[in-house]
């Protein structure tokens, strides 16, 4: 029964350190502006006491789908930046997730390798470059 118990303290351990590894910068809710405005969103500012208390209704940052009749809009409530919503058509949202994967896409592109060029930086310094190893590097009794 003690190792039982043992083992449920180990493994909830591990699952809240794995959680705390996946924590990540607060998003940048202003960035969403830019991108929202390009795909052909369009902004209504909440400047009346009416549209204050409806947009505070919405949940903040997310898409919600609006339906009337065949019309379809996706309104985004920004209260921290803009105060205000953006409305867009079907059109409008997939151009916004398009331009999203594509910005995605090209930033893993640019953090997947880079060229590097430092007349004052030493290669050398940081040891013998021989084959390639997977899986990381080779230790050897030098220190690497």
């Amino acid at each position: 029964m003690a190792k039982r118990c043992w083992l449920s303290m180990l493994l909830g351990a591990l699952a809240v350190s794995a959680l705390a590894g996946c924590q990540s910068a607060p998003p940048d809710y202003g960035a969403h502006e830019d991108q929202l405005a390009a795909a052909g969103f369009i902004m209504r500012p909440a400047n009346t006491p009416q549209r204050q208390q409806m947009m505070s209704r919405l949940p903040a940052h997310r898409f919600v789908i609006r339906q009337n009749g065949d019309t379809v809009h996706y309104v985004y409530a920004d209260p921290l930046v803009c105060d205000c919503l953006y409305v867009g058509t079907q059109q409008a949202y997939n151009q916004f997730e398009a331009n999203q994967l594509k910005n995605h896409l090209a930033s893993e592109r640019q953090l997947a390798a880079i060229t590097f060029a430092d007349s004052a930086w030493s290669w050398d310094a940081w040891g013998p470059w021989g084959a390639a190893v997977p899986f990381g590097f080779v230790y050897e009794s030098s220190g690497w």
